[in-house]
């Protein structure tokens, strides 16, 4: 079995609360945590003290410390507080490759020669941090990236040879430190639910699996994390001639002096870097920003990037590093306007000799398709392209929520989750954007009504749909069923659905379907006095 090169890792425990602490946005003694709008992400010592814990929900953690400090996850503050320490390690360490905000990997031959000792070189990083940033931070080396990454979490060093024994103890879901990119650590995510559920629980677990076997069943992801696992390189050496390096830069012409206008050719300069790696059909495994001021100094800093960077991932990383620059926190800010700014692909392959997707390769049109998108983005603002994602939900509306694309696209109920109340099956195809207000009536023409019982005042007998209000010039029309008197030839309902009665924000509401004669089915929601179209079946 090769060996896998030996690594170093600085490691910023609860970096993104220490990066709030570092802006001076939060007492460093009060309780914080950090959110995204679905649960708690880190928590900081006071906080766990109290009992918050991660994955936590917002009002969770809030009953179980009143004083908690929530704060939204921001990477962009993360990168810019992180730029200081990564400043204070490069005179430590020559080479250094940011991982992520709080996480630095370096190879540790060179280092550890010049200092005498792998204890030594830890002993210096940490002592160098604390003193010139004040941030307490953790070293670990190890033969192999995610063995390095657990040992810096643990604070130890692995001696060669022992990573087996270090590694087999080791929950699965450790794989999930060695991902880089959203689109990884989802595959990655996905891949650890699977073992889970094949009762492969720990990391010596998973690495006893033949090599074949894995390929088989789990791909060449799988076959990447079973790599780690054994305590190798997520990609094995080869003996092929290197790629050349892709390289894009351009002029600032005025200089940039703020973050804002570097980030905005940042932008530009990152689309086509990805897009002249998609015409060559190769990928990098390190981004390299370099910028140049207009008395000649220059700043360069590498970022490790796995698998297939996306041209807004590639932006992200250099927007966060000129941020990390410009602030000026570091006390080395840039000495004059930037009037050059460069972007390097590094470590460049073949675009098929990397991991493809868990479940298979993204197509082609697929590419084409995002980097579109992210034009139109680039025009209309981030909220000019949304994308749905399925989520749990009582009604049709509830289970479907818009993200910006390029965003995350999580769920932010659980999908599996059982949902007292739900509208029974089937449900309909399109969902308006906005609910179309409607009238509901029984044979006499009176308005039906739902009781609190949840029964109809009547039988429903014909829907009334409005003219549609006029549409702004340049915008198609919005109507979902064409105005007029539809007779009913039948109905199922009324369905009560009423959510958190006990608050402010409780609604109630009464579904049914209804059938009308000339137009497509309907689900009506009665709210408020009001019924309205909230679908339309096929």
């Amino acid at each position: 079995m090769s060996q896998a090169a030996r690594r170093g890792v600085l490691w910023v425990p609860d970096w993104p609360v220490a990066a709030a602490v570092a802006e001076g946005t939060v007492d460093p003694q009060v309780p914080v945590a950090v959110h995204d709008g679905r649960g708690v992400l880190v928590a900081s010592a006071p906080a766990r003290a109290a009992g918050v814990r991660r994955g936590m929900r917002r009002r969770s953690a809030q009953q179980v410390c009143p004083e908690l400090v929530l704060l939204a996850t921001d990477p962009a503050r993360d990168a810019r507080a992180f730029e200081p320490l990564v400043q204070a390690v490069e005179t430590v360490v020559a080479e250094v490759e940011v991982v992520r905000p709080g996480m630095v990997v370096f190879l540790a031959r060179g280092p550890v020669r010049h200092v005498g000792s792998e204890e030594a070189l830890a002993d210096q990083l940490v002592g160098t941090v604390a003193t010139e940033t004040g941030a307490e931070c953790q070293v670990g080396i190890a033969d192999g990236l995610l063995t390095a990454m657990l040992a810096a979490r643990a604070g130890v060093l692995v001696p060669p040879g022992a990573t087996g024994a270090f590694l087999a103890a080791q929950d699965v879901g450790a794989l999930a430190h060695a991902a880089s990119t959203r689109q990884v650590a989802a595959e990655i995510d996905e891949l650890v639910d699977l073992l889970r559920r094949l009762g492969l629980r720990t990391l010596g677990a998973f690495a006893r699996l033949e090599t074949g076997d894995v390929a088989a069943r789990f791909g060449t992801r799988g076959l990447a994390a079973h790599r780690l696992a054994r305590g190798l390189d997520a990609a094995p050496a080869t003996s092929r001639r290197p790629e050349d390096d892709v390289v894009v830069a351009t002029e600032l012409d005025p200089p940039a002096e703020r973050s804002d206008v570097a980030a905005f050719a940042a932008r530009a300069l990152a689309e086509r870097l990805s897009e002249r790696m998609l015409r060559r059909g190769v990928v990098c495994a390190r981004l390299q920003v370099a910028t140049r001021t207009e008395d000649g100094n220059e700043l360069v800093r590498t970022w490790s990037i796995d698998g297939a960077p996306t041209a807004a991932e590639l932006t992200d990383r250099v927007r966060w590093q000129l941020e990390g620059w410009l602030s000026g926190r570091s006390g080395r800010a840039p000495s004059a306007p930037l009037t050059h700014l460069g972007l390097t692909a590094q470590e460049v392959s073949p675009a098929g000799a990397v991991q493809d997707g868990l479940w298979g390769r993204s197509l082609r049109g697929q590419v084409q398709a995002g980097r579109a998108a992210l034009r139109v983005q680039g025009l209309l603002g981030a909220e000019g392209v949304l994308v749905p994602v399925l989520q749990g939900g009582r009604d049709p509306r509830s289970a479907a929520r818009l993200v910006a694309w390029g965003d995350e696209p999580a769920p932010l109920r659980r999908p599996d989750a059982p949902w007292p109340g739900q509208i029974p099956e089937p449900w309909p195809a399109t969902v308006p954007a906005e609910p179309v207000a409607v009238r509901l009536v029984d044979a006499a023409g009176a308005p039906v009504g739902v009781d609190a019982r949840g029964r109809a005042s009547a039988a429903p007998a014909c829907v009334v749909v409005p003219p549609a209000p006029a549409a702004p010039p340049g915008q198609p029309g919005a109507a979902v069923v064409e105005a007029g008197e539809y007779p009913l030839r039948g109905w199922a309902g009324p369905w009560p659905v009423t959510e958190r009665w006990w608050s402010a924000e409780g609604r109630r509401r009464a579904y049914v379907q209804v059938v009308p004669d000339g137009a497509p089915a309907l689900l009506l929601a009665l709210e408020g006095g009001t019924w309205q179209v909230e679908g339309v079946y096929d």
